[in-house]
């Protein structure tokens, strides 16, 4: 038996930087109202042409592939988090092992949206733990932007959405004091409408039936979200989960050297914070910058905390999400 072991992480984000200045000359917005609720205050999208799931995926993964110090040739598996894929079919997993030249390994998808990432790296843990695979590349990447009804009809959930990639390296580690600890993966699928995008979907509306309707007023094909009923729910969820994950490892909420939760909404981040007595250099956040970009959220969030010295050799790091699904999940490491 092995622990895994995070060897490199890397994240991109597109170059085009939208404020919320920005959003409220296209919708009826401004940039109080979205601090006030999300905390967010620019986002990147992309610029179609340039960028899509896949490409940035694939950048992040470069990054993530050189610092952990391995060859690509040394990747055995590729397992891809997203809901927004480039292609209804095939998933992006393929296109990765494509576009970066890797050997034929296997490339799997992932659909569990804001927890995407935990669940890809937990599949990717089991993978190495029983020693089947040895070097695993972890990807969650997101556009939103294309997607979105960018008009004032859109506006409460539009304004929160960015896109972005990030990606981790998993490796074999010997040392079973280190890596990843634990992962604890949970779903209630009785709310899965209450954040969800409906359609295209083989069995509610599919294209065809969207192009025969030509219904203007057809909102099915953009996501939907339950704010409050997300927001009550998600906070429940957070702090159950970083307990779990705590208490299966003889840990206490003192142990936490790092929180990196999802950034669905500053807002959530503060109260579990609070909730936990958590210190600032305890908590990661950048909403602010990025927006919700679903599964690639806590890549992205866990490196740039990683490269600006907040994550040490010896530190316990929790994550923990909550999204649709509703799926929630947390994953508790030694670095």
């Amino acid at each position: 038996m092995y622990h895994s072991k995070i060897a490199g992480l890397g994240y991109y984000v597109p170059s085009n930087v939208v404020t919320n200045d920005d959003l409220s000359k296209i919708i009826d917005t401004n940039d109080e109202w979205i601090q006030e609720r999300t905390g967010i205050q620019e986002r990147r999208h992309v610029i179609r042409g340039e960028d899509t799931t896949t490409s940035m995926g694939v950048k992040a993964a470069e990054i993530a592939i050189e610092r952990a110090g391995v060859a690509k040739e040394d990747i055995d598996f590729v397992v891809f988090a997203t809901l927004s894929p480039d292609y209804y079919f095939p998933g992006p997993g393929v296109l990765v092992q494509r576009d970066l030249g890797l050997r034929t390994v296997g490339a799997l998808d992932v659909r569990n949206q804001c927890s995407g990432f935990i669940y890809a790296l937990s599949v990717a843990d089991q993978y190495i733990k029983t020693g089947m695979y040895k070097n695993i590349l972890v990807i969650g990447s997101e556009v939103h932007s294309t997607g979105l009804d960018m008009t004032s009809r859109g506006r409460s959930v539009s304004v929160i959405f960015g896109d972005g990639a990030g990606a981790a390296v998993l490796s074999r580690e010997e040392d079973l004091t280190k890596g990843i600890l634990s992962t604890h993966l949970h779903s209630e699928g009785q709310h899965a409408e209450e954040l969800a995008l409906i359609a295209p979907g083989m069995g509610a509306r599919w294209v065809t039936d969207i192009i025969a309707d030509n219904d203007p007023e057809d909102t099915s094909y953009f996501p939907h979200m339950n704010g409050q009923f997300v927001f009550k729910n998600a906070v429940v969820r957070f702090a159950e989960v970083i307990n779990e994950g705590l208490e299966a490892n003889d840990l206490k909420v003192s142990d936490i050297d790092m929180l990196i939760p999802h950034q669905a909404n500053l807002r959530i981040s503060q109260y579990i914070q609070k909730k936990f007595e958590l210190s600032d250099d305890q908590v990661f956040n950048n909403i602010q910058k990025y927006g919700n970009t679903t599964a690639a959220s806590i890549p992205i969030a866990l490196t740039e905390a990683w490269e600006k010295g907040k994550i040490k050799s010896g530190d316990t790091v929790v994550l923990a999400a909550f999204g649709s699904g509703f799926t929630w999940a947390s994953a508790i490491i030694k670095w």
